[in-house]
């Protein structure tokens, strides 16, 4: 193999490795607005207010866990999932665009146990 396909063979290896952030949905330029809009999209939905209540009620703590290291793709759009979660139970899984325009609520899903924060998987290893 000739020193110049060697060079260009290493390159499209490391560049692979070096572009995989660019499948992460682009993040606005506004702050720490685009998090607080993804999170107040889905926190005042009817439902979602409805069950926030009941749970402080039962004196249960509510937690909106936006995850932007694990972005989901639907129809060519990116999203964030956002999880709503009380007593450590996942309740219920959103998607919402980092513009705040579009949210998708995760259908027909199964009852699962809420994603760990990286943090907590990093630490238990």
């Amino acid at each position: 193999m000739s020193p110049l396909v060697a060079r260009c063979f290493v390159g499209c290896f490391v560049g692979c490795f070096v572009c995989i952030p660019a499948f992460a949905c682009s993040y606005p330029d506004e702050g720490n607005l685009p998090l607080r809009r993804a999170v107040s999209k889905v926190k005042y939905l009817p439902d979602t207010e409805a069950w926030a209540s009941a749970m402080h009620k039962q004196g249960a703590v509510v937690q909106y866990a936006l995850l932007l290291d694990a972005p989901h793709r639907e129809r060519g759009r990116c999203y964030w999932p956002l999880e709503l979660r009380a007593e450590g139970k996942l309740w219920r899984r959103y998607y919402v665009s980092p513009d705040g325009k579009s949210v998708l609520r995760e259908e027909g899903a199964a009852p699962q146990a809420a994603t760990q924060p990286r943090a907590a998987t990093a630490a238990a290893r």
